[in-house]
């Protein structure tokens, strides 16, 4: 039962509002509905409780969505509410912008009432786990001193508990299963630890946040994800902005598991020679945990079965990643990856 989650949805055609109502009322959220812009950053000012999410369409008179947006994001009390756009318009522009202004997702007109449903539900679910998150960050302020030690092993258990709902949520709805990821954390562990400048805590950062690498693909039609066919240079391009989607979701934490994460989301498609996305970042100027996730993620990708490719075989992978030291990866870390390479392939062949 989703009682207490409240949903706004906004939109000046009626028979808008109406459909969405009707496709998510079978998971029995609470509703209101604004015919304007202006009527809807009203609706959030009077409504002491909040908003859990909002369902927003971008073509209104006066105040078009994109503003409504903007102004939601200036507010204290309601700027992490998550707005999802609901538009006609289907050109890249369009959507980029909607994500610019902080929207967390963009379903185009007419969509299907299953992907709705799930997208709203993801959504609702991440912002009370970011919540839950923030209202730890609080309760550790209000502590006794002597308690310090003690909240902040709890704080770092609670953040592993909502990585894992994260990324239940991302085996969900994007092309990650979960035998990758948990295969991938495992390879950033054990490369952690045979590296000379990192400990056994940088070891057990990058086992917890390397899973959340690809988090941002929540945010990316699974239409696309899930196509068998060569991606277009336009569904690539949206392909490309996870990374940006994930540093969004996790980048305001300061806690070192989550931020690592983000630091992992944002730079694991980054190359040594400056030629990756999203920044094209070159050489040590990639973080040392978005270079070690990158070996793993490819090394897991090309050793497995995609929905679009069939697996290679371990030693033509292996070759692979030689022969790309000093252009895609980090040559440093492709040694050690082959000195250590049967402990690699070792987990590889986990099911």
């Amino acid at each position: 039962m989703n009682y207490n989650n409240h949903i706004l949805i906004v939109d000046d055609v009626p028979d808008n509002i109406q459909v969405a109502m009707n496709i998510l009322k079978e998971d029995n959220y609470a509703f209101s509905f604004a015919m304007d812009g202006r009527q809807a950053l009203d609706l959030v000012e009077s409504n002491g409780s909040g908003f859990d999410l909002i369902l927003l369409d971008i073509m209104m008179p006066e105040i078009d969505g994109f503003e409504v947006c903007r102004q939601l994001k200036t507010k204290t009390l309601h700027q992490d509410v998550p707005v999802i756009f609901l538009s006609a318009k289907v050109d890249v522009e369009s959507i980029t912008q909607g994500f610019e202004v902080g929207g967390v997702d963009y379903i185009t007109k007419p969509f299907h009432a299953n992907e709705l449903l799930a997208r709203v539900k993801n959504h609702i679910q991440l912002y009370h786990s970011k919540k839950l998150l923030q209202q730890h960050n609080i309760n550790l302020h209000t502590k006794m001193k002597f308690e310090h030690n003690r909240l902040l092993s709890e704080l770092e258990a609670n953040q592993k508990d909502i990585i894992y709902i994260l990324t239940e949520l991302m085996e969900s709805t994007s092309d990650e299963t979960g035998k990758h990821i948990k295969r991938v954390a495992e390879y950033c562990r054990l490369m952690a630890h045979y590296h000379d400048c990192l400990n056994d805590e940088d070891a057990e950062v990058l086992y917890h946040a390397a899973p959340m690498h690809d988090i941002g693909k929540m945010m990316v039609s699974q239409d696309i994800l899930h196509k068998p066919d060569k991606l277009t240079v336009e569904e690539f391009n949206l392909i490309q902005q996870h990374t940006l989607h994930g540093h969004t979701l996790l980048g305001h934490s300061e806690r070192k598991i989550i931020k690592a994460a983000a630091v992992i989301a944002y730079e694991h498609h980054e190359k040594w020679n400056g030629e990756g996305y999203p920044q094209g970042l070159k050489g040590e100027e990639i973080h040392i945990y978005g270079r070690i996730t990158s070996i793993a993620d490819v090394f897991d990708a090309l050793t497995h079965k995609r929905i679009y490719k069939d697996s290679w075989a371990v030693e033509d992978a292996v070759a692979y990643i030689e022969q790309q030291q000093g252009s895609h990866f980090d040559p440093s870390l492709v040694a050690l990856f082959l000195d250590h390479v049967d402990e690699f392939i070792a987990i590889s062949q986990q099911n």
